[in-house]
């Protein structure tokens, strides 16, 4: 391959990137409300020429290039979260804003700059006869991952029955490839209680002072240490190969974490013994941990034994509808997962990374030092779709993405066209590396 002239025909599309981009930030969309963005995704597909575009019945838009065998996927969701307080916002979210170098706006960096990077690299396979009869290229327009990460490639994967060789998730890396990230789940625990006249609070069973004495010990189980004389063992050890045989894919993706994050009661009145309260609680898993090892750690709480069969320890479940008013239940899990640093998929990307830009994270002018302190070979903070693509599927997965991951869900967002134009060569070269690896 010839490299130069891959970054030359990426960054000859600046300005067509930029464009679509910012015709995508104009276009409001959260979960379940994408359609308007999707219409204009879909539009730029088919006037690049895409091989066959379609739209799936829960809304994801699927354009493919190529005619080849094995499948390659690229998967960006074009939802995005909302605004928050606008008056945190230095310009309009929508409206954006545009420099010799930044895209400002609502989803430039989460996620919708590795949208326009995947479509453009696709159009660069075409343009310089990368496209081979040994692959298929995949771009995916995916739907509803801020509200519920990985629905979509469940759908994909089960309905569509669409199953690619791996998928290149294209969620911000700042420069970096990322194999992997810390799972996550919603557990929520109901306390019941007996009410009774707040002037005789005796006579009544207050459920939130019981869920009082249940949160401190879920605190502890964040908080402590693992030491033998500890009574509640706290997170960090799953660190620890005397606990976890998964220990080192632990410690490199980070310990897990549990915190509260929502609370709701049920009283008769403000003048009675509350007689419910349930809480949220937000768990983030490391390597090692599961859906069922999560929920029986709370179910072991001292103080939720302590208070037996009026306490229920579940898994919340997610079913609102697409845009397209599909619905598609699903546990709210979403597993960890990891992908060897000695797959194929992860020696692909490496290479193509080294053969483009060098063994260092790449970046603008305002952001490369920083990078460039940080491994080339990381992992995510947050959590994409690979929690159904490898995590409940076995997918290989990996990561590689415009834009910085602290750009995401937070006011004055932007991205960097640099990385728009990176991205897109990167994309448009990794295939054919890729398909030397299998050989």
């Amino acid at each position: 391959m010839d490299f130069n002239a891959i970054k030359e025909a990426a960054q000859a599309y600046e300005k067509d990137m930029t464009k679509f981009l910012r015709d995508l930030v104009n276009i409001p969309g959260e979960s379940a409300e994408e359609g308007p963005k999707m219409a204009r995704a879909r539009e730029e597909m088919e006037k690049l020429g895409f091989d066959k575009v379609e739209v799936d019945p829960q809304g994801n838009l699927l354009g493919y290039m190529g005619t080849g065998e094995t499948l390659i996927a690229f998967d960006g969701h074009i939802d995005t979260v909302g605004i928050g307080e606008r008056s945190n916002w230095k310009f309009d979210p929508y409206e954006g804003y545009e420099t010799d170098e930044e895209i400002g706006g609502r989803g430039t960096s989460d996620q919708e700059g590795g949208i326009v990077s995947a479509v453009y690299g696709a159009k660069i396979m075409k343009d310089l006869g990368l496209l081979s009869d040994q692959y298929t290229v995949l771009v995916a327009v995916t739907v509803q991952e801020e509200d519920c990460d990985g629905l979509c490639w469940q759908y994909i994967i089960k309905e569509d029955k669409v199953r690619p060789e791996f998928v290149v998730s294209t969620e911000p890396t700042d420069g970096g490839i990322y194999r992997g990230q810390r799972g996550r789940m919603e557990i929520r625990v109901d306390v019941k209680g007996v009410s009774s006249h707040g002037s005789a609070p005796e006579r009544g069973d207050n459920a939130i002072y019981k869920m009082a004495d249940i949160l401190q010990d879920v605190r502890a189980l964040n908080n402590n240490g693992d030491t033998e004389s500890t009574a509640i063992k706290g997170l960090v050890r799953m660190l620890d190969e005397k606990y976890n045989p998964e220990w080192q894919e632990a410690r490199f993706l980070g310990r897990g974490t549990v915190t509260v994050s929502q609370i709701y009661h049920s009283s008769p009145s403000r003048c009675a013994v509350a007689d419910g309260c349930t809480v949220s609680l937000d768990r983030r898993m490391t390597a090692g941990e599961t859906w069922e090892s999560c929920l029986e750690e709370i179910r072991n709480l001292p103080a939720v034994k302590k208070y037996g069969d009026d306490v229920t320890v579940s898994m919340y479940d997610y079913d609102r509808p697409s845009y397209t008013g599909l619905v598609y239940p699903i546990e709210c899990y979403f597993p960890t997962w990891v992908i060897p640093e000695d797959h194929d998929v992860t020696k692909a990307l490496m290479e193509t990374h080294e053969q483009l830009f060098g063994t260092e994270r790449q970046g603008s002018e305002g952001t490369v030092k920083m990078r460039q302190s940080r491994p080339l070979l990381d992992k995510w903070t947050f959590s994409t779709n690979g929690v159904t693509i490898m995590g409940r599927n076995g997918i290989p997965c990996i990561g590689f993405g415009p834009g910085a991951e602290a750009q995401a869900h937070a006011p004055n967002e932007k991205t960097w066209k640099e990385d728009l134009v990176r991205c897109a060569a990167f994309y448009a070269a990794l295939p054919s590396i890729y398909m030397k690896h299998k050989q």
